[in-house]
């Protein structure tokens, strides 16, 4: 998998495949010294090249992680598109929605045989601009600003100005950098936007672009978004709209659809319950905290079948379990452990669900707004600790099915339509919500003419918003010995990090 200087094959062969016949060297002795002298020399100089080779890419793979940024440029849709104001859907607009989230997605140098000798031609930057460009035509509204109307609603307010893109160098290989799979996390910070969101105005910018070229000739692309725009299913339509376009295509096989019409709730007066308004929440000794680490556990499939089987057996149920229903009981009762929650306090667990399959009216293809709502389950901690994890795994997915019912769907939508001052309780540490990246395709099909992906997982941020939030994400496509296995990202005080880390580990003991 690394992909080194060393790796550059050195022709040795040539120096042992023509031995001198045991004749030749009895009747003429004097010859064959100069030609075993001649050998020594010339294996000499191999093995010095070879050491030259490992030399150069020890060096490149420790030098010191630098970046190098140019200016931010906006890159504008290619041709005119139109000036309007446009609505964002109820679920769209619901305050949980209103976050900046980002990912990068690691592509692997097309030359990786010997990536830090060659510089490949292609400019990653150029050909991703000139696609990005192409695809605002018709994905214009994420060329404009997000604005808040005098109704307290967010609107796409449609000025054409461009995306925010930054281009920047790194002087590293992405081989030394493991393409991001190893578990040192603080180093995907550097990769990520960090640039002003909002003009001067205050006005957000939806979307964001950096693409980061290593020495290898891979590189990485971040792409930031305000999730009210899209979800992550929405994100990975416009993303292959992008490489479809960078590989020579005249328009997306998919064209986009607006209409968050179609998704609005209306004020009722006997809301849904929501669990987040819980006043008896559950402490942690580690919170209030500044000091956050981040962790991507991975779990090997050998693992995630023993835990379903297991649980299969002591339900009595057939038909099994998810690997996102038990990792997510798994994840939620090591997080309360790693927290040390208290026991009589409330903890809840709250998984996203994307219910675009279960509407009633079903959105036009193309949609890429958020169609997501939250599935809660909310007990003591005293429960999730001492009751058997399959009755935690049970609860989990009994919250699921209710959440994809029609009738479930349009009271959310309603509750979030109708005013209310619920306080989402992230700080007291006793919320934890599951999303599952697996299956949104941002490793299959987004290919701007470097492959598909190698890899591709969020950035880490230390808000207290995001402390609660775990990802499960694929396996990087390098590592074979991962297939069907899952990487699970969390953020937790750091203190708290080395319990949850010996959680995580015993599910692969």
């Amino acid at each position: 998998m690394n992909e080194t200087c060393s790796s550059v094959p050195v022709p040795r062969l040539h120096l042992e495949v023509e031995p001198v016949p045991t004749l030749h060297l009895e009747v003429e002795p004097v010859p064959t010294l100069h030609l075993e002298v001649e050998q020594l020399a010339n294996i000499e100089k191999a093995d010095n090249f070879v050491r030259t080779l490992s030399l150069m890419s020890m060096a490149y793979n420790n030098a010191t992680l630098s970046l190098e940024n140019k200016e931010v440029i906006f890159i504008k849709p290619s041709k005119p598109t139109p000036t309007t104001i446009l609505s964002l859907s109820t679920i769209d607009n619901a305050p949980e929605n209103y976050f900046f989230t980002e990912s990068l997605h690691v592509y692997r140098s097309p030359n990786h045989i010997s990536q830090n000798t060659i510089t490949p031609k292609l400019e990653p930057a150029k050909v991703i601009k000139e696609a990005l460009s192409k695809a605002l035509f018709y994905y214009y509204p994420l060329a404009g600003k997000l604005v808040r109307h005098a109704d307290g609603k967010l609107r796409i307010k449609c000025t054409s100005e461009g995306v925010p893109f930054l281009e920047a160098t790194c002087n590293r290989s992405l081989s030394s950098l493991d393409y991001l799979d190893a578990n040192d996390i603080e180093i995907v910070k550097h990769f990520g936007i960090n640039l002003p969101l909002q003009d001067e105005s205050g006005n957000r910018y939806p979307l964001v672009f950096k693409v980061t070229k290593f020495i290898c000739g891979g590189f990485i692309l971040a792409v930031g978004v305000y999730h009210c725009v899209c979800d992550g299913t929405g994100v990975s339509q416009f993303l292959r709209a992008v490489a479809e376009l960078a590989s020579g295509k005249t328009e997306p096989s998919v064209k986009p659809v607006w209409e968050r019409e179609r998704l609005m709730g209306t004020i009722t007066t006997n809301p849904l319950q929501n669990p987040m308004d819980s006043a008896h929440f559950a402490v942690s000794p580690f919170i209030p905290t500044t000091d956050f680490s981040h962790e991507c556990s991975k779990v090997h499939s050998e693992s995630i079948t023993r835990v379903k089987m297991s649980l299969m057996k002591e339900s009595g149920n057939k038909k099994g379990f998810t690997t996102f229903e038990i990792l997510s009981a798994y994840i939620w009762r090591a997080r309360a452990r790693a927290l040390k929650l208290s026991y009589d306090g409330e903890t809840v667990m709250t998984t996203v669900v994307g219910v675009r399959p279960h509407l009633l009216d079903p959105l036009p293809n193309g949609y890429y707004g958020n169609t997501i709502v939250d599935a809660h389950v909310l007990i003591t901690v005293r429960e999730l600790i001492e009751r058997p994890l399959v009755e935690v795994v049970e609860l989990i997915r009994e919250s699921i099915k209710g959440a994809i019912k029609n009738d479930y769907i349009r009271h959310s939508m309603d509750a979030m339509e109708t005013p209310k001052a619920v306080k989402y309780n992230w700080e007291s540490g006793a919320t934890t919500m599951v999303t599952d990246w697996r299956h949104l395709g941002l490793l299959k099909k987004v290919d701007f003419g470097w492959n598909e992906p190698v890899n591709t997982m969020p950035v880490p941020s230390d808000e207290y918003a995001s402390m609660g939030l775990c990802s499960i994400l694929a396996p990087s496509n390098l590592d074979s010995s991962m297939s069907g296995a899952v990487r699970v990202y969390s953020c937790l005080p750091s203190a708290a990090m080395p319990n949850f880390k010996e959680e995580m580990n015993a599910l692969n003991a």
